[in-house]
């Protein structure tokens, strides 16, 4: 498949549903796909299955807290800097490139890599969705390493992350990425094709382009969007369940920049009386809670829309007296399993609800 200006536009915006409010907004990404068209390029979207097992495959993205990335720009160097310096480290060349999550601005991170390096894009990625922190990657849930990783910033630094902990790992890039003035680049877990074929979420580059077209078509023949997006998301076979958890205006809203995250909460009155809908996030939404009781948390998905034209709305877009529609989905299977719980379920960002999912939460009984 090859990714058009349609379906750029399409994986931009399917990309912004799947960060659950997270992963930077992917407009950044998507003029820099527009401008690499525009000169000739042209991205190839390959299977897993088409890889070799011994190619090299680099999952990409950025690190630090949205908010900063809003208003400081990339300087364009910083993917190709990072994955000619892994190249140096490998001894080889890149085969093919993949988002190390779906979500937001990073579904579209190795569009640049791609265009400059002349290899593929994957149609896969490390998380399904978007969270937080880099060692709640797949890769990392089934025991690989994220090392050797490159980080680069806008400012010309180069840091070569080694450490045998992904933990650890962590905790250096977001610290660098601190330093750095909040957000820098990051390529990291290295995979051989056969590793990729054995832990990446597969499918999730064209469930994006997917979720994309269905609300765009929706939009153009005057049909429900929130309709579409839901079809589509189950049509995908990762995301089996969605639906509607709230409708409403936003009428409070807390959010700051702390440790490399965009973190706060906020609150949604629904349009009949009464109604009250409170959300937590660390550049994600997190947990949703409906008028006290919990209705969604990680890792399900749960992204804030606008509900006249199902645009998603990033936590660091989020405003008051914005009117909104928050959408729940349940995340892909692998993330659901226990090994994978314990480092992105509600328990890994300090809640105290043990993990339900979304479908049991909400009565959705039927995929």
């Amino acid at each position: 498949m090859t990714i058009d200006r349609a379906a750029l536009a399409d994986l931009a915006r399917g990309a912004a549903f799947l960060g659950s409010g997270g992963g930077g907004d992917p407009y950044y990404g998507q003029l820099v796909g527009e401008a690499e068209l525009a000169r000739g390029v042209r991205f190839e979207l390959t299977t897993l299955d088409a890889l070799p097992d011994d190619a090299l495959v680099v999952p990409c993205g950025w690190i630090g807290a949205p908010t900063v990335s809003v208003e400081k720009l990339p300087n364009g160097s910083e993917v190709i800097a990072g994955l000619r310096r892994l190249e140096e480290i490998m001894g080889r060349r890149v085969d093919a490139v993949l988002p190390i999550e779906i979500g937001g601005g990073n579904g579209l991170a190795p569009l640049a890599a791609a265009a400059h390096l002349g290899v593929p894009i994957v149609d896969a990625d490390g998380m399904g969705r978007a969270f937080p922190e880099s060692q709640m990657a797949i890769f990392n849930i089934r025991g690989l390493s994220a090392c050797p990783s490159v980080l680069t910033a806008a400012c010309g630094a180069l840091t070569v992350i080694e450490t045998p902990n992904n933990m650890t790992h962590e905790r250096i890039a977001r610290s660098l990425a601190v330093a750095l003035g909040g957000i820098a680049h990051m390529v990291e877990y290295p995979l051989s094709g056969r590793q990729a074929k054995d832990h990446a979420i597969r499918g999730s580059v064209s469930a994006a382009i997917a979720v994309g077209a269905a609300i765009r078509t929706a939009r153009t023949s005057g049909e429900d969007p929130f309709e579409a997006l839901f079809a589509a998301l189950r049509r995908s076979g990762l995301y089996p369940f969605a639906g509607v958890l709230f409708d409403g205006k936003i009428v409070d809203l807390e959010r700051e920049t702390r440790d490399g995250f965009s973190v706060g909460r906020v609150v949604i009155e629904s349009f009949e009386a009464g109604g009250r809908m409170e959300l937590i996030f660390q550049n994600e939404n997190l947990l949703a809670r409906r008028d006290g009781a919990v209705c969604a948390m990680v890792p399900d998905l749960i992204t804030v829309m606008d509900r006249e034209t199902a645009d998603s709305i990033t936590t660091e877009r989020l405003k008051y007296g914005q009117r909104v529609k928050v959408v729940g989905a349940a995340a892909p299977a692998m993330l659901r399993e226990e090994r994978a719980l314990a480092l992105v379920g509600p328990e890994a960002f300090g809640f105290t609800d043990a993990y339900v999912p979304i479908e049991d939460l909400n009565g959705w009984k039927t995929a």
